[in-house]
């Protein structure tokens, strides 16, 4: 786990892509550890009381007037957190699925030098997804998909769908993250940004929970989730090869 000596003069950063987030903010942010220096929380237009918690907290809090996706969100956060000038930026569910005590260990390797990029994979961890209640039909989707992912990119990771994450400034300065999708495709262009943009990419073992107040993607958004999954690992292939040029992966 990363020490406060390690992390002393890097300003640790807390994003918090948010919808109807209230029940569960108060005890995601009371587990924090010290070394996080800033929390934003970016509320997608919630229907429930997450804005009220989140100032209640201290928590820097910005609005989205309309509901933009997961990943229009998740622009926000990165831009905004660069505004704050963090050095490290961690994307944190505050749905509870994901611990906040793994933060340290996520934030090592970008500290110690070896990392642009750090994955919390749930694969890795002790225990499995299983154990921790995810659905069959999710662990099949992700593995499967994992598996395409690693044969388009030609890497090795053992899951590209955790929401759990860790950037430097300086990838977020990289790679076109604005260029992106709005929805939860996000996720996938921007590990294939990574390669493209010859980024460092770890995995750290991360635990996940799955509750009745965390957040979860049903069975017909999972599946549209899949396809365009698919489709930009095609575009991937397809600029790698030079048959087609795609700004998502260009300067």
């Amino acid at each position: 786990m990363s020490s406060p000596e390690a992390a002393r003069g890097r300003r640790i950063v807390v994003v918090m892509p948010a919808y109807n987030a209230a029940k569960t903010l108060t005890d995601m942010c009371a587990r924090l550890p010290p070394i996080v220096e800033r929390v934003i929380l970016v509320d997608d237009h919630s229907r429930d009381d997450t804005v009220a918690v989140a100032s209640s907290l201290g928590l820097k809090v910005i609005r989205h007037p309309h509901n933009v996706g997961y990943g229009g969100n998740q622009k926000t956060c990165y831009m905004e957190a660069l505004r704050e000038n963090a050095d490290v930026v961690v994307m944190l569910h505050p749905d509870g699925q994901y611990d906040p005590e793994l933060i340290g260990d996520l934030v090592q390797p970008i500290l110690a030098g070896d990392a642009d990029m750090v994955l919390g994979s749930r694969m890795l961890a002790p225990g499995g997804v299983r154990a921790a209640g995810m659905p069959f039909w999710k662990i099949a989707g992700n593995r499967f998909l994992t598996w395409i992912e690693n044969r388009a990119l030609g890497t090795r990771f053992s899951e590209c769908h955790t929401g759990y994450r860790a950037y430097s400034a300086a990838f977020l300065r990289t790679v076109p993250f604005l260029r992106n999708s709005n929805d939860f495709v996000f996720d996938t262009q921007i590990i294939a940004q990574a390669v493209a943009f010859r980024q460092r990419v770890r995995e750290i073992p991360a635990r996940t929970r799955y509750f009745s107040d965390a957040s979860s993607v049903g069975f017909g958004t999972s599946v549209r989730y899949g396809v365009k999954t698919l489709a930009t690992m095609a575009r991937f292939v397809a600029w790698r090869l030079g048959i087609a040029r795609f700004r998502l992966f260009e300067a």
